[in-house]
């Protein structure tokens, strides 16, 4: 039997940007595992701004992940990675188990975001966002450079979801 190598698929953007329903795309395709933090937080009757419990979530995740790595899978992780050193341990912790990495990054404008956002609101079981958290968050938001986005085996910009 031969060894396949894994494949992390980072779906990289703001909230309201379109992460999900990209990731949801992807899926079928990469024949990947999509997960996805918000949707496990929200199915487990759990609080998504809960900081504390969404950061023992994530990790749990990613222990997961490099799993499903090392065996070979695709996985499709949809946690925003909003910040470049976040970015940069991910990569690394995926290169070290052997994986190969790719970058779907999700970049629309903050209006645009808020108007998808605004609606979803109104859906159930939304993960409710105010238009204060969008703009506090948007401040944190790191756009990957064409430094860092040479570290990756494959980058795909998105404007379009």
């Amino acid at each position: 039997m031969t060894e396949q190598q894994g494949r992390l698929v980072l779906v990289v953007g703001m909230p309201g940007s379109g992460k999900t329903t990209l990731a949801r795309r992807l899926a079928p395709d990469l024949g990947a595992v999509r997960l996805d933090p918000d949707a496990w937080l929200v199915g487990l009757g759990l609080d998504p701004h809960d900081l504390p419990r969404r950061g023992r979530l994530e990790a749990l995740m990613w222990d997961h992940t490099r799993d499903l790595l090392r065996l070979g899978a695709a996985v499709i992780l949809e946690s925003g990675l909003w910040v470049r050193s976040r970015r940069d341990a991910t990569l690394a912790g995926a290169r070290e188990v052997g994986a190969a990495v790719d970058l779907h990054l999700v970049d629309v404008p903050l209006e645009e975001r808020w108007r998808r956002i605004e609606a979803r609101n109104h859906e159930p079981g939304a993960v409710v966002i105010t238009r204060d958290q969008l703009e506090t968050w948007a401040a944190h938001w790191e756009r990957p450079t064409d430094e860092e986005l040479s570290g990756y085996d494959l980058v795909e910009w998105h404007r379009d979801f």
